[in-house]
């Protein structure tokens, strides 16, 4: 009976001890990893690209009694646009139509309604911009009342953010290549990389409406600066 007491003691003992968590090890992976070490930097770069594309909303607006009569009428007179445009040297597929529309015309000396008002406008891209002036010169004669533009770009933009982002890139190892020799180390692999620009593509010029275009009006390129961003992570030894 004794031997029965005490191992009913000690399996006493050992239930105490596991819910008290004594003698319990602990598991392995229990401490916290310690955080990679590195220096992070941002570096900019930029590239210095000049349009060579132009892209202009050209629009017809006419008046009728009725609202099918000014619309007949300007369809008449877009089609004379559009053609005029071809005859130019535009690619069918750089005029794409952005909206047609039709609703009450108004006095604006009296403040009322004055029969109807129709509208339509097309998109043109132009890839030569030497001939800017004379596209725009034959589309205002074919009866192109509205101008928009230009908004310029350029067609290969992508091997320019390349090119930005290289620079970006060299910009910020020699920040970190700095900070290194200051703090008595060495600059290891790159361990990350996170691109970026400052800002989408823009236009130039803003787009400004010009009732009655110039002939022979000049479209000067310029030159835009594209600019990256990177926030690269080097190793350190």
């Amino acid at each position: 009976m004794k031997t029965i007491r005490i191992a009913g003691l000690a399996l006493l003992v050992l239930a105490a001890a596991a819910v008290a968590g004594i003698g319990i090890p602990e598991t392995a992976g229990g401490a916290e990893s310690s955080p990679l070490q590195g220096i992070t930097v941002n570096g900019t770069g930029t590239a210095n690209a000049i349009p060579n594309e132009a892209q202009f909303s050209l629009g017809v607006t006419t008046k009728g009694s009725t609202a099918r009569e000014a619309l007949a009428a300007n369809s008449a007179r877009m089609e004379r646009v559009i053609a005029a445009l071809k005859s130019a040297g535009v690619s069918e597929r750089d005029i794409k139509t952005q909206d047609v529309s039709v609703g009450p015309g108004y006095d604006s000396d009296k403040g009322t309604q004055s029969g109807y008002a129709a509208r339509n406008s097309v998109a043109v891209t132009l890839r030569d911009l030497d001939r800017s002036s004379a596209v725009l010169d034959a589309a205002s004669q074919a009866g192109a009342n509205e101008v928009y533009g230009p908004s310029l770009t350029r067609s290969n933009r992508e091997a320019y953010e390349a090119k930005a982002l290289e620079s970006a890139f060299g910009n910020a190892r020699k920040r970190a290549e700095a900070l290194a020799d200051a703090a008595g180390v060495r600059l290891g692999r790159v361990t990350s990389i996170v691109e970026g620009f400052s800002g989408g593509p823009q236009p130039m010029y803003d787009m400004r409406a010009r009732a009655e275009p110039a002939v022979g009006a000049p479209i000067e390129p310029g030159s835009e600066e594209i600019q990256a961003s990177v926030t690269v992570t080097f190793a350190i030894e």
